[in-house]
């Protein structure tokens, strides 16, 4: 009797876990059931589009022309404290894009991390940004910067980095390096990190279901921010408080849950092997990160500069996650760039 009473708990159970990890379809910008577009979108060879927000000069008129890349969670307008004095004063035209499921881009089933530098190249011609522009990403943009530098290297005209999520299974990491990492992390979002790793397929259950707990930085656990994050955070809030529905709003697997997955899939290389991009000092590349960064520990960036040198390296000792969101922090990372440009 036993027996078969475990099949059949087995089988609900299977079919209970098929059932749920089924993630609606995504309610696409511009379509009856889904929000409006109010960004200008550029069309892709394959079709899709990319919402963008263009800021500073005009492109006709800038210096530096710069593609940012924005991190978990967030969209378009949510860019570090870049205020419209420095663009203008550096001559800066900044260009920030939904990536692929968030805001109003078009979700990319095909997305990986390659894909991500070939939007990137491909959105920059698009806009008739020229032979070479410049990069910078946070967070999961960040990660995602390590992409470009590896795929389109002959665009780029120099490139930064703030605190760049890892992949834990990156090659070329000590063991000693890559277990500091992970040994920080909250053992919530430990889990949330091998569901997306190993079963990617249950990635939508895993955070949707109430039996265990979800990703961290899905349900934003005050445990992931340092006190200097929480000094930031209300600021940040109240910025972006009207707009806050937005990233997500096509539907979560497609933004959130398929960005899980991508970030802790194959990718093919890892950033301690990438070549200097720029061997004649022909631009640079410049990576920052906070020592109390507690969402994406500090440890493994500071083995990515020791194997590439000719990355320029700035740590701030007391900083968290978000830091360039601090008030005239953005602004400050933009001068030291380009005053080498």
């Amino acid at each position: 009797m036993i027996k078969p009473l475990l099949v059949l708990f087995s089988v609900v159970l299977a079919a209970w876990v098929y059932q749920s990890n089924q993630p609606p379809p995504p309610k696409l910008s511009g379509t009856p059931n889904g929000p409006p577009i109010t960004a200008p979108r550029s069309k892709l060879k394959d079709g899709r589009y990319l919402a963008y927000k263009e800021w500073g000069v005009p492109k006709e008129n800038a210096k530096y022309k710069m593609i940012y890349l924005h991190g978990f969670g967030s969209f378009r307008l949510g860019i570090p404290t870049f205020s419209q004095e420095v663009l203008e004063e550096l001559g800066v035209y900044l260009l920030s894009y939904d990536r692929p499921g968030y805001g109003e881009s078009d979700p990319d089933p095909n997305r990986d991390a390659k894909t991500v530098a070939m939007d990137t190249e491909e959105l920059a011609d698009n806009l008739n940004l020229g032979p070479k522009f410049y990069v910078l990403g946070a967070s999961m943009g960040g990660a995602f910067t390590w992409s470009v530098v590896k795929h389109i290297p002959h665009r780029l005209a120099g490139a930064i980095l703030i605190c760049p999520a890892v992949n834990f299974w990156w090659p070329g990491f000590p063991s000693n390096v890559t277990m500091q990492t992970w040994n920080q992390l909250i053992p919530q979002e430990k889990w949330a990190v091998r569901v997306a790793r190993y079963f990617p397929s249950l990635v939508y259950w895993w955070n949707t279901q109430n039996l265990f707990p979800r990703s961290a930085i899905i349900s934003g656990d005050m445990r992931l921010y340092s006190p200097e994050d929480v000094q930031i955070l209300p600021e940040l809030i109240a910025r972006s408080a009207e707009f806050m529905h937005v990233a997500d709003q096509q539907g979560v697997y497609e933004s959130l849950h398929r960005d899980l997955k991508v970030w802790l899939s194959e990718w093919g290389f890892s950033p301690v092997d990438l070549p200097n991009p720029f061997p004649n000092n022909e631009g640079s590349v410049h990576l920052w990160h906070g020592a109390e960064d507690w969402m994406v520990p500090v440890f493994t960036s500071r083995y990515i500069v020791q194997k590439l040198p000719w990355i320029q390296y700035y740590e701030l000792p007391t900083a968290g996650h978000l830091f360039s969101f601090a008030d005239g922090m953005g602004d400050h990372i933009l001068k030291t760039f380009f005053k080498e440009h």
